[in-house]
């Protein structure tokens, strides 16, 4: 803990990696203590969290009161007792922080990869409240294996059922998993085997000679509707169509998985328009949702979804989007900021390896990849996980009218050999939309270190794409003349380089108005150039005689003239 750490921690005030503890009115008890350290402990994130003893949930810092008989706060002794009265032991940082003529008792929790609970056997969560507010909550079971479930210690889909017996599996499904590996190109090794050696070669049964135990997979795969109802509750997709306020259809099955994908394949495609764009002799269909965008975005949902948790993987077919959300929210180490470019870490590993197997998702494990470039090769805008909270994983595929030159174009990229990836597209998606882009909001986008971010953008203006402009850090890219102009809007380049002079121009003059004076860096910062770009444009005001120079070297300011 630093006096900056902390000073940015009040700031924030409590979320769920931070809780105040204050002792104005009453002392904090050592078991109140160590149950907050455990809550806090138990939290679904991999990063660390902060007890701060001696601040009011309002933040106002009121000090932390002596713990021991010698009148004074011993780091050590608290993390002992802490260590002690923890199962498993944490080992926790602690700190005394002065703070304004008081004492603040910072203690860092580590994220632990294992429910933690007090030796009393007490198990505590952090969680947001009714109310909105990050609280401690009992934990119960099922949220155990939840929690061992996203940290990657637990596939729950590999669990067995005690009471479920091999009658509970339906022989119509083993052969709709065989024609799902014939028909979708699966693990074609698997056709010659018969139901029960097939349940055991996917890890959905165990088996030596006769059938001991079914496990959750089992159910899922090849589980009677009514086996599913009564042995695994918590599994239900709903598919909803909405126009408004209005439900036009609002159905929910539990069936098992791959009947299920089916049918919601099924009714996407009988509602899934399609349109044509003409490149040469050839017509091009862009559907208003690219089906394996939505195939990829729906296994996804079945497969990664929470299982220990009551709650319907819902598709909600509205007006103009698609929504595929799953109780669940992303397994341990997966992240908005993090989603394109982490490595695969399937919350049910059994359930994504029969996935695989049977053909339904990508082999290689990046169907988030497949989601964004068939979105974006389809001249849409790209997929979103915005909505996405700590207990549900949204996905959202934006619809609405096709920019179909935009499709245009890259299929004459591809002909002319030029085939263009996922980075491309986002890059070129954004600056269709945003019109330009800096350098660091395209390693935001694509998710990727500056030198293989610039490696991309240096590509798309050898393929004529997309132009730079300014230098180092004030340095901006946009769309090139020639890609305005194949998307049949050439006059948006002209408005796009035309008119900054002006409107920068505009710009550092009203600033002046408004503050006496400008400087080259306040310039810069304003315009969003460079200093030597900064520089040549308050050049160009003092030599139409609108600014005058004043001061010397670092000193240099301009002023209206008079």
């Amino acid at each position: 803990m630093t006096p900056e750490l902390l000073k940015e921690l009040l700031r924030q005030g409590e979320s769920l990696d931070v809780e105040f503890k204050g002792e104005e009115r009453r002392p904090l008890s050592d078991d109140e203590l160590v149950e907050t350290v455990v809550c806090l402990a138990n939290r679904s994130s991999t990063k660390p969290a902060w007890l701060l003893v001696g601040v009011e949930d309002d933040g106002r810092v009121t000090g932390a009161r002596p713990r021991h008989e010698s009148g004074r706060t011993d780091p050590q002794r608290i993390a002992a007792l802490i260590a002690n009265r923890t199962r498993p032991s944490l080992s926790v940082q602690v700190s005394l922080i002065p703070w304004k003529g008081k004492e603040i008792l910072a203690i860092e929790v580590p994220p632990s990869h294992t429910p933690v609970a007090t030796t009393g056997g007490k198990y505590l969560r952090r969680v947001v409240g009714g109310d909105g507010k990050p609280a401690c909550f009992p934990m119960f079971f099922h949220e155990m294996q939840s929690l061992q479930a996203d940290r990657g210690i637990l596939d729950y889909s590999a669990l067995p059922v005690p009471q479920a017996r091999w009658e509970d599996l339906d022989p119509l499904e083993f052969e709709r998993f065989r024609r799902s590996i014939r028909e979708r190109g699966g693990d074609s090794s698997l056709l010659k085997l018969d139901n029960i050696e097939l349940a055991k070669a996917l890890g959905a049964v165990e088996a030596n000679g006769q059938v001991r135990t079914i496990r959750v997979l089992g159910l899922l795969l090849f589980g009677k509707e009514e086996a599913l109802r009564r042995l695994l509750p918590t599994h239900e997709v709903a598919f909803q169509v909405l126009k408004g306020q209005k439900v036009e259809v609002n159905d929910f099955f539990h069936w098992p998985l791959l009947r299920v994908l089916e049918e919601c394949e099924r009714r996407f495609t009988a509602r899934n328009r399609e349109e044509e764009v003409l490149v040469g002799l050839f017509r091009i269909g862009v559907p208003d949702y690219p089906p394996a965008a939505f195939r990829e975005g729906l296994a996804n949902a079945l497969v990664h979804r929470d299982y220990t948790q009551l709650g319907a993987v819902h598709v909600q077919w509205h007006i103009d989007r698609i929504e595929i959300t799953n109780p669940g929210g992303f397994p341990e180490g997966v992240r908005l900021d993090n989603l394109l470019v982490t490595p695969p870490r399937p919350r049910n590993p059994l359930l994504a390896d029969a996935f695989k197997r049977a053909g339904i998702v990508e082999r290689t494990a990046r169907g988030i990849d497949t989601i964004f470039y068939e979105q974006l090769r389809n001249g849409r805008p790209a997929p979103s996980y915005e909505r996405s909270t700590e207990s549900t994983v949204v996905l959202v595929l934006p619809g609405g009218e096709a920019n179909l030159e935009f499709v245009r174009l890259l299929v004459e990229e591809s002909r002319a050999g030029r085939e263009l990836r996922l980075d491309d597209l986002l890059i070129l998606n954004a600056l269709w939309q945003d019109r330009r882009l800096t350098t660091d909001e395209a390693m935001r986008l694509t998710q990727k270190p500056e030198p293989e971010v610039r490696a991309v953008l240096n590509r798309l203006v050898e393929f004529g794409l997309v132009e730079a402009r300014g230098e180092r850090k004030g340095r901006t890219w946009h769309l090139s003349a020639a890609t305005y102009r194949r998307l049949g809007r050439p006059a948006a380049y002209v408005r796009q380089r035309g008119f900054e002079p002006l409107q920068q121009e505009q710009m550092v003059m009203q600033y002046v108005a408004k503050h006496g004076r400008i400087t080259r860096s306040e310039a810069a910062e304003l315009c969003q150039l460079g200093p030597f770009q900064a520089t040549r444009l308050l050049s160009r005001l003092v030599q139409s005689g609108l600014l005058v120079r004043l001061g010397t070297k670092r000193g240099t300011y301009y002023e209206r003239k008079r």
